[in-house]
């Protein structure tokens, strides 16, 4: 009944063009799909065809100095930010709208589709690999201890925290810190959650925890910009070491279940950035080193796969 309609709305849309003077064989009259009875389109775009087709990606970032912040100008910037926009650039993908974000956050934004890739200071891990899909990482890093000033309860290493159970030690919610901790024997009650940096620097200086931790880059940045004499880096502390093996966190972005042709496409344009040596030089743009490259670990591995 439906392909009756169409066909008499179309022989009587000739006859209008036809009576305004117009060719009925110019006339493209949609072809009737019984699967289709609304004759819409039904194709989709893959998240990468789509930003290429518009020139435009959604990326969620974390607040965390040195990955991704906001300069006093308000220009979004980082190691994770200029890496993935020299990606998207090389794959056609002009402007990147970046938006800053709890690190809580970012995996369920990413699932919602708020995002279309999230990144910065994200690392692989096997429970992560469960809900998103990685790259192949950008950097590896350690960790780091920040205490009050003359560090009154002489914390050196995560085992001076699990031997001092009235210690507290600040993490950012979501953070890799907080499965550490855990497996290395730290007590939950132990461990305060905080938003942000800024949040767990103003928690250490206030006495609401004893230390707060998070990578290398990330601490020492926060603590420069800080400016804060009353608190300070450990510079001794001890790398954790969990089931015998030294902890070193290799990162990465993360992109939408279903998204694998973004994930071959990021992965090699990231490989160039590798071989040229350019990801050096953004490296240098924020305290990064050749000692930061991930070297032959792969996501796969990382993975558990």
């Amino acid at each position: 009944m439906k392909s009756f309609i169409r066909l008499i709305v179309g022989l009587i849309l000739i006859a209008l063009l036809a009576a305004c003077g117009a060719n009925p064989e110019d006339v493209e009259i949609p072809a009737f799909d019984q699967n289709n009875s609304q004759g819409e389109n039904t194709s989709e775009l893959s998240t990468l065809e789509k930003a290429r087709q518009e020139g435009v990606i959604h990326v969620g970032f974390a607040n965390e100095r040195p990955y991704a912040y906001a300069t006093e100008s308000g220009e979004l910037t980082g190691l994770n930010v200029e890496i993935a926009r020299r990606v998207f650039q090389e794959l056609g993908i002009e402007e990147m709208v970046g938006s800053l974000s709890q690190f809580g956050s970012l995996i369920p934004g990413l699932q919602a589709g708020r995002y279309d890739v999230i990144t910065a200071g994200m690392y692989i891990t096997p429970e992560r690999c469960a809900e998103v899909l990685f790259a192949e990482p950008e950097y590896s890093i350690g960790e780091a201890l920040a205490v009050q000033a003359g560090n009154p309860l002489n914390l050196k290493s995560y085992e001076d925290i699990v031997a001092n159970p009235e210690a507290k030690v600040g993490i950012m919610t979501g953070a890799i810190e907080h499965q550490y901790l855990t497996d290395m024997g730290i007590k939950e009650d132990q461990i305060h959650n905080v938003e942000d940096q800024p949040s767990a620097v103003e928690a250490l200086k206030a006495g609401r925890v004893d230390a707060i931790t998070m990578t290398a880059p990330s601490l020492r940045e926060v603590l420069d910009t800080f400016g804060d004499d009353s608190i300070e880096l450990v510079e001794d502390f001890t790398q954790p070491v969990i089931n015998g093996e030294s902890i070193r966190g290799y990162g990465s972005a993360a992109f939408r279940k279903g998204d694998e042709d973004f994930v071959e496409a990021y992965n090699e344009v990231l490989a160039q950035l590798k071989e040229s040596g350019e990801i050096l030089e953004i490296y240098e743009q924020f305290g990064f080193t050749k000692d930061e490259l991930p070297g032959e670990v792969t996501t796969a591995q990382l993975c558990g796969k």
